[in-house]
């Protein structure tokens, strides 16, 4: 659970891009199916106003999804004293958006190691693409969580993780998540509004068309994505 005094977050804008972007994303691995991103959110007390814009804006991240079959999506969250929930894999908003309706945060420690467990056994099922998190906070054994990341790794899974604040603990600890799982990091302050929006945007892009599909998407719009593709050269 993070201070209540951090530094300003993101704004709600930067969430609907990317729940926008992972929508109209086209599936650039043509015969295949759908790619498939694990969208995991910090649900303790400080993480309220995020959740809450994303649960009315989920809609509108599967609007258009009938019609390019991009990507299927599964939120995950925790919150409270040992509590983790993830939704129904999904395409359609109308079962995501009961199961978000009915979340409100609830303070708590991080529960991140279950987020990446979770990802690890799901992904044993059926193939992940890409796990996003988003957090202020790390409160767990780092070298623990380090291990779960490899496992990741080995299984081709990137972990791509977006920081708000400046907790320098978090930061080491979500730099050898990435690291460890070939994934990305990106620290977001004050004035990461359009950075934010770019980077979820890359994320959505390689969880639908893998690496080749990010490197294009780089190329072409250049700037902090560029450093994202970078991150994962030779990965």
């Amino acid at each position: 659970m993070g201070s209540d005094k951090l530094p300003k977050k993101s704004t709600p804008n930067d969430v609907e891009s990317f729940l926008a972007k992972v929508a109209v994303t086209p599936n650039y691995r043509k015969g295949t199916k759908p790619g498939r991103l694990i969208f995991a959110l910090d649900a303790t007390a400080s993480r309220q106003p995020t959740w809450d814009h994303a649960c009315q804006l989920q809609g509108e991240m599967f609007q258009e999804t009938a019609d390019i079959g991009g990507l299927e999506i599964q939120l995950a969250y925790f919150r409270g004293f040992g509590e983790f929930r993830v939704t129904p894999w999904a395409q359609e908003s109308s079962t995501l958006l009961r199961q978000m309706a009915s979340v409100f945060c609830l303070a708590g420690e991080t529960q991140i190691k279950k987020v990446l467990r979770h990802t690890v056994n799901e992904t044993k099922k059926q193939v992940v693409d890409a796990l996003v998190f988003v957090g202020d906070c790390v409160e767990e054994d780092i070298d623990e969580l380090g291990r779960v990341s490899g496992e990741l790794g080995l299984l081709g899974v990137p972990i791509f993780v977006f920081q708000e604040g400046y907790d320098k603990v978090a930061e080491f600890a979500f730099k050898q998540i990435t690291k460890l799982s070939n994934g990305a990091y990106c620290r977001l302050d004050q004035f990461s509004a359009k950075t934010l929006r770019e980077l979820l945007s890359a994320v959505a892009v390689f969880a639908a068309g893998g690496k080749i599909a990010l490197d294009n998407y780089a190329k072409k719009n250049g700037g902090i994505v560029l450093q994202i593709a970078h991150q994962m050269k030779g990965r």
